[in-house]
């Protein structure tokens, strides 16, 4: 249950914020201190932050509620990923919704290079994403750059110093956070989907509900970086079967929609066509369905 929902005075009065950055958080507060600290030092422009304090049995809800500059909601209990994300973006007072990591670092410019394609766009009809840097890359999205695998080992000032040396090319299939999205379309579409509570597949399936909608552009931007520490909370939930989920709600599996619709990893090239699935591949799908139904 929702406890607590606060927007402070600042953001009431503040008319140049240029993102609501949405941070869901479950006792996790030294990264999250971590994270808010990089937005404060490394941003190009002044944003909205707002909070989802999960539980905050570590202190984090104190800490929240003692900073001058947070936006914040929170729950007594671990209500998960897309209740937490919904429930903040309620706060939210610009026209772009942001969802950060809580252990993700930002990188120098991450916000500018973010708003340099959105004036490019000229249009709300999007998803970008920015590109995280991981010890050991989670996807092809991701780049390999080791500058530490937790808080301890953090090698910030060497991460300054490298971040934008390390190759990478803007890439197709936008999907996972940090991403942004104009409001009017995270409204449209309803926001991040509770049957996938507490937050598996739940980033595909926000992708295929903005695919549903008509939205053909994904970009992942390679200039917008952030270093992740690699779902340190995920690591300790109980997961939803979000696989079959997403098999029974689309009626193919997010495999299948992140390969031939979001061509998810390859090399940008432009807004998105659907393509025609391989014979096996829909017969594939068609078996995971009905496993999908027992």
């Amino acid at each position: 249950m929702i406890e607590e929902k606060v927007i402070c005075q600042k953001s009431c009065d503040q008319k140049d914020f240029l993102f609501s950055i949405l941070i869901p958080s479950w006792n996790n507060l030294a990264y999250l201190k971590l994270c808010i600290a990089s937005i404060r030092k490394n941003s190009g422009y002044k944003h909205q932050i707002i909070v989802h304090v999960n539980e905050g049995v570590d202190g984090t809800l104190d800490w929240v509620k003692a900073q001058g500059d947070l936006d914040y909601s929170s729950s007594k209990q671990n209500i998960g990923v897309c209740y937490a994300l919904n429930t903040a973006a309620t706060l939210a007072v610009t026209d772009y919704i942001l969802y950060l990591n809580d252990d993700m670092y930002v990188c120098p410019g991450w916000d500018k290079d973010l708003y340099e394609e959105i004036k490019t766009i000229g249009h709300n009809r999007f998803f970008i994403s920015g590109t995280s840097i991981e010890a050991f890359p989670q996807s092809i999205c991701s780049i390999k750059g080791d500058f530490g695998q937790d808080i301890g080992s953090f090698q910030e000032d060497k991460l300054l110093a490298e971040y934008d040396k390390l190759p990478m090319a803007d890439w197709q299939g936008a999907t996972w956070p940090p991403n942004v999205v104009h409001k009017d379309i995270w409204d449209t579409v309803g926001g991040y989907s509770i049957e996938f509570s507490p937050g598996m597949y739940s980033d595909p399936d926000f992708s295929m509900k903005l695919w549903k909608m008509g939205i053909r552009l994904f970009k992942g931007v390679s200039k917008s970086r952030v270093y992740h520490f690699g779902s340190t909370s995920v690591k300790r939930v109980k997961k939803n079967n979000g696989y079959y989920t997403f098999i029974n709600k689309w009626g193919l599996t997010s495999g299948t929609f992140s390969r031939y619709y979001l061509r998810r990893g390859k090399g940008f090239d432009g807004p998105l066509s659907e393509l025609d699935i391989p014979l096996p591949i829909r017969f594939k799908n068609l078996m995971k369905r009905i496993r999908g139904t027992f």
